[in-house]
């Protein structure tokens, strides 16, 4: 229906409709300040905040509040305008009256008292930048100034700090120091080398644990040796150091300060008042199923290391103040506006407009500016570095993958000329650093990105640059990259449309990148040559007849006798014919796949317990033959075998535990045809898909537990409340009022939770096991001991595929004692002990590389 000749829009109804007071004006303007020129409209911006009746102090500390901790680029231009604010009273206000400056600043005290006490140090950093700025525009006083900083060295001294904890303290200290250093220097000389002293303590305590976050891997160094990498704190530490041997003469040029255009703050300065950082909130389950699980795991700490590509001429280095400064602003931005990536883009696009001038080169069109010396750099590759920095973070990046693989997408669609190219110099440098002992995990991700990243852009890339590499032996990093590149780009298109563009080099069979055929099933009794041809044709038509699950039992159980005299391994053909024959079944769609298994779910379970028509216990032998036949239909199309393996845990056919000894004992076997002790990429995703599945459970019957306790106790406390109201009754005489442990509900929950903890302690002890099978045991091959000496290393231009496969378990190993180093801690006496009884008691490289990841993984000393 249209109304009045057009068609009415929601928007034209808010607009009617929404009104907007005099103090939401002001506070909107306040937080959209600076969207044309931010020097300029400080006096104006000002004025308008000043002439404003009746004053709103809470509201305008509330914008002030917003600016600050949303957009952290702007944090020196909210400074010079409460700077500004302080030049004289509100409007209407009573003679004598502080100025609203001051009023702003101390109802601003309190929100940051609030963000402290919530842990959210994010929010409290960028509040100590604010005060940073405010200081050496003279409002804050320097000794309130350093004090408050000296608050958050004293969480490096506390004794069961966590590492995260101090380091966010550490961060706080530190940049707050880097922009108030001139001004406290010159009131409190010895100040800033205290501070600085202690970060040095803390970051010199933490250097084992930099040896698993390296983006860039070096197994023969007992000390890390951050090649083409920056550690976060130590980029702090640096930078620190620099601005302190200079008297803090660089914080100028490292930090915008529109506030020194102002005359200096006369009157008496702001006293912040003591502050004391609140402790960790520890949170005791009580649940008693296992003794070492009653804490919940909290997320690792490990140290920040993000990857450099490019040289200090291209891109800032972390190291110096400038490029600290400009490079904790983009990760910010990065934090703050992963809620939109649209806007992330424009802001980091306009990014230069809150810089120093000469910061970076000015863009194609813009008026020409004098370079600034050591700086001028190129503002799109030092995005793209800040981006793949937080993407390629390890053990995890903050964010999911795919928020940093559409900011990059959203950064070239808004200016494709520019950003462009950056991102073909980011994946030729990524390219190269392959072969230069770049982590595992990081060139997982690295594929991941580049697939994504080419299938927005029609896959168009300069894949003859790789052709060379072609004669690289086959396991070689560059060659393994390709393979798992174009696995990934099929799944996103199809195989024709990545056939067609890859060069004629390339398409060979023996280059070894993409199969001359696409990747599907391969239901091995479709053969009419196969033996068990017919039967396995009349058990797919009782499937696609949709068979009642009893039917096609006894059927099975009919063809069981008869191949019992034929077959020794009967019962492995029939699981091997009735998996295949489903999957088969299910391989038209996903919806298909789902349908089928949930049909025959319960034939399913008891071919699981290695019986077909009656259940029974679990049965490993069985479970394997499932999963056997799983792996045999998928072969070509292993993120299959994924998805099948979920669901199979899913409806609890097998548990996370019979998946990962699958992983290392079977899956080389069925996927080359022998067993091999090396671990790949594809085995860690079948072993990270069965952990998180057994580490989920547990989180998830731990929080069914803590619900359930919390409403046994409510229950318990308002029976003896309502009991209290009426009469005076001894505890010990109220049988009515069931305590909270004897709760049927709770009770039940409990115990689940006691068998799901056994299954995760089970899984990880299982996969510590393989681990040690494969690179510590006497029968381990001598391959193991010589790809982690620095000889080797240097000579890995001559290594073979079996160098290359060793050098490749051992990063997995790495990065699974990374990863999952909470739960690890959590069981350490007990899966450590059993493992580690099978390692040898003779030292050898392997052994002691061996133990010592396994140490830095549970946080003990090395």
């Amino acid at each position: 229906m249209s109304h009045h000749g057009r068609r009415r829009h929601a928007r034209d109804d808010y607009g009617r409709d929404a009104y907007e007071t005099p103090e939401q004006r002001l506070r909107r303007n306040i937080i959209h300040y600076g969207e044309v020129d931010p020097v300029q409209e400080l006096p104006r911006l000002a004025e308008q905040i000043l002439d404003h009746t009746p004053a709103n102090i809470p509201s305008v500390t509330e914008g002030f509040r917003i600016g600050v901790t949303e957009q952290p680029y702007k944090i020196p231009y909210y400074a010079a305008l409460l700077r500004l604010l302080h030049d004289r009273s509100a409007a209407e206000a009573a003679p004598g009256s502080p100025s609203l400056g001051k009023q702003v600043l101390e109802d601003f005290w309190k929100g940051f008292q609030g963000f402290l006490d919530k842990h959210a140090w994010r929010e409290t950093r960028l509040c100590v930048h604010f005060f940073a700025h405010l200081t050496v525009a003279r409002v804050i006083s320097a000794q309130s100034m350093y004090e408050l900083l000296k608050s958050f060295t004293a969480v490096m001294e506390e004794l069961s700090a966590s590492h995260g904890r101090i380091s966010k303290a550490a961060l706080c200290a530190a940049e707050g120091l880097m922009i108030a250093g001139p001004v406290i220097k010159s009131d409190t000389p010895s100040g800033p080398s205290e501070i600085i002293s202690a970060l040095q303590t803390y970051i010199d305590s933490r250097k084992p644990a930099k040896t698993l976050v390296q983006p860039v891997v070096q197994l023969f160094t007992d000390s890390p040796v951050l090649e083409h990498a920056e550690e976060w704190l130590d980029c702090a530490l640096a930078a620190l150091q620099t601005l302190n041997g200079s008297d803090f003469a660089q914080t100028a040029d490292s930090y915008p300060q529109p506030y020194t255009a102002y005359p200096p703050w006369a009157e008496e300065p702001f006293n912040l008042p003591g502050v004391l950082v609140p402790p960790e909130v520890i949170e005791i389950d009580g649940l008693t199923a296992e003794p070492e699980a009653d804490a919940a795991p909290k997320k690792g700490e490990w140290p920040q290391c993000y990857v450099r590509l490019f040289e200090n001429d291209l891109t800032p280095d972390p190291t110096t103040p400038a490029g600290f400064a400009i490079r904790s602003a983009l990760i910010d931005t990065l934090d703050i506006f992963e809620v939109n990536r649209k806007d992330c883009a424009r802001l980091l696009l306009e990014f230069p407009k809150w810089t120093l001038p000469g910061t970076f080169k000015p863009r194609a069109g813009a008026p020409p500016q004098s370079p600034v010396e050591g700086k001028d750099w190129q503002l799109e590759s030092t995005v793209l570095e800040t981006i793949l920095g937080a993407t390629f973070m390890l053990p995890e990046s903050t964010y999911k993958a795919i928020y940093y693989i559409a900011l990059i997408t959203e950064l070239c669609k808004s200016s494709p000329t520019t950003v462009g190219p950056a991102v073909g110099k980011s994946i030729r440098r990524l390219y190269a650093l392959l072969a230069d002992g770049l982590d595992v995990e990081v060139s997982h991700r690295f594929a991941e990105w580049f697939a994504v990243h080419m299938s927005n852009f029609g896959f168009q890339w300069v894949w003859k640059e790789w052709i060379p590499d072609l004669a690289l032996v086959n396991q070689h990093p560059k060659r393994a990259f390709m393979r798992r590149a174009v696995e990934f780009e099929i799944r996103l298109a199809y195989h024709d449309r990545i056939l067609r563009i890859l060069p004629e080099a390339m398409r060979e069979a023996d280059a070894g990148v993409i199969s001359a055929e696409a990747p599907g099933p391969e239901y091995e009794y479709d053969d009419p040559t196969n033996p068990h041809h017919e039967a396995a044709q009349a058990l797919l038509n009782l499937i696609r007849g949709r068979a009642k699950p009893e039917d096609v039992m006894a059927h099975l159980e009919t063809l069981r006798n008869s191949l019992i005299e034929t077959a020794p391994n009967a019962d492995a053909v029939i699981r091997s014919l009735t998996v295949q024959s489903l999957l088969h079944i299910g391989s038209r769609s996903f919806s298909h796949f789902l349908n089928a298994i949930e049909r025959y779910l319960p034939l399913l379970r008891n071919l699981a317990s290695g019986h077909i028509s009656t259940g029974g216990g679990a049965n490993s032998e069985a479970r394997t033959d499932i999963m056997n036949a799983v792996a045999v239909f998928w072969k070509h199309s292993k993120h299959m075998i994924l998805i099948v393996f979920d669901k199979l845990m899913q409806y609890q056919i097998v548990d996370p535990t019979d998946v990962v000894a699958w992983t290392f004992k079977h899956y080389p076997v069925v996927a080359e045809g022998k067993s091999k002790a090396t671990f790949n990429a594809f085995q860690w995703d079948l072993l990270k898909s069965a952990l998180d599945k057994a580490n989920g459970r547990v989180m998830v019957q731990r929080r069914k537990v803590a619900a359930l306790r919390k409403e046994a106790d409510d229950k318990a406390a308002r029976a003896i409340a309502g009991e209290s109201a009426t009469m005076e009754v001894d505890a010990e005489a109220r049988p009515d009022v069931i305590p909270a442990g004897e709760s049927p509900q709770l009770t039940s929950a409990i115990k689940a939770f006691t068998v799901l903890t056994r299954e995760q302690k089970s899984a990880l002890a299982r996969t510590l096991d393989g681990f040690v099978d494969y690179l510590v045991v006497d029968t381990a091959g001598e391959k193991v001991k010589e790809v982690i000496t620095e000889h080797a290393w240097h000579n890995r231009a001559n290594w073979e595929d079996e160098d290359w496969e060793t050098w490749e378990t051992w990063g997995w190993y790495r990065h699974w004692g990374r990863m999952y180093s909470p739960y690890l801690r959590n069981y350490e006496e007990t899966i450590g002990t059993v493992a580690f009884a099978k390692v040898p008691t003779a030292p050898n490289p392997a052994v002691e590389l061996f133990r010592k990841t396994w140490n830095i993984a549970l946080g003990h000393e090395v």
